[in-house]
């Protein structure tokens, strides 16, 4: 059993995924939908679901489904997952993919979202704080070069991505008025205290800067999944892998680092941080 195993093991029963009675909706579609990007489709690890989208059966999603199997639980699931994705991609084909709403029914009875990340187009920034490194190592060049006219550039995409999330969230909640609704935020990719690692590319004090902006877009989700009206919660993901960010040893990380950069696991959570976030997920759906 896994080291989380237990913790699964014991919780309750997942009343959210139980498929609705005949008079209780129309029996079409899902009963569980999983949206979001590559932090929800389980990028790079093992059992490829679908090999466009990077779409695995170790992401979170496919382990609260399998959960609710477990347990007794028959649930229809649909994972729309898929790497790269960004709020664009929820309303919009994607590649040979239809858009993220057409999963969504009005029998649908609970909806896990990550998403934002690519929006503030995370991926393009880790490679220019990569690039831009050589020029000051002791200092902070990737921030200097995101900041422009004294703004900070990631501040305000953060900013345009959490109006986004709000129209997606508003737009779940039209297509499927019955659902309960989970923002799942991103996890700990960084060393919380601000440091740094060799194996990381990065300047020193970049690492403090980038904590700061993935902290930033984790509190835009959370306010957009906890505003009024909007009948959502946020799994808080970050807290659970605090300690175990791309700078650890590897027997203790649960966020891969950059290397290699071409392994699309490369900044991505690793078997054991795609359980921690299906445990914040599952903890949120019991919270009273």
């Amino acid at each position: 059993m896994s080291p989380f195993g237990s913790i699964l093991a014991s919780s309750a029963v997942v009343l959210t995924l139980s498929a609705p009675t005949a008079s209780a909706a129309p029996t079409d579609g899902p009963a569980y939908v999983a949206l979001g990007d590559s932090y929800a489709s389980g990028a790079g690890l093992a059992g490829v679901k679908d090999e466009e989208c990077d779409r695995t059966t170790g992401s979170y999603p496919s382990l609260i489904s399998e959960f609710a199997s477990t347990v007794g639980r028959g649930h229809t699931f649909d994972d729309v997952t898929c790497s790269g994705a960004t709020t664009n991609d929820y309303w919009n084909p994607k590649g040979g993919k239809p858009a993220q709403a057409d999963a969504l029914t009005a029998r649908t009875r609970f909806v896990t979202l990550t998403m934002g990340g690519n929006d503030v187009g995370f991926s393009g920034v880790l490679a220019t704080c990569a690039r831009v490194a050589a020029t000051d190592r002791e200092g902070a060049p990737c921030k200097q070069y995101f900041t422009v006219d004294g703004k900070d550039v990631l501040a305000d995409r953060v900013a345009t991505m959490e109006g986004r999330v709000h129209d997606v969230l508003a737009d779940i909640r039209r297509r499927s008025p019955h659902a309960r609704v989970i923002v799942v935020g991103y996890p700990a990719l960084f060393p919380d205290n601000g440091g740094g690692c060799a194996e990381v590319p990065f300047a020193k004090g970049d690492f403090a800067y980038l904590r700061d902006t993935t902290k930033r877009a984790d509190e835009a989700l959370r306010r957009q999944a906890t505003a009024e009206g909007v009948h959502a919660s946020y799994a808080d993901t970050y807290t659970a892998t605090v300690g175990h960010d791309m700078c650890q040893p590897r027997e203790e990380r649960w966020v891969e680092s950059l290397t290699p950069a071409a392994n699309t696991a490369a900044a991505h959570p690793n078997e054991s941080g795609q359980f921690a976030m299906a445990i914040a997920t599952l903890r949120q759906i019991y919270k009273p």
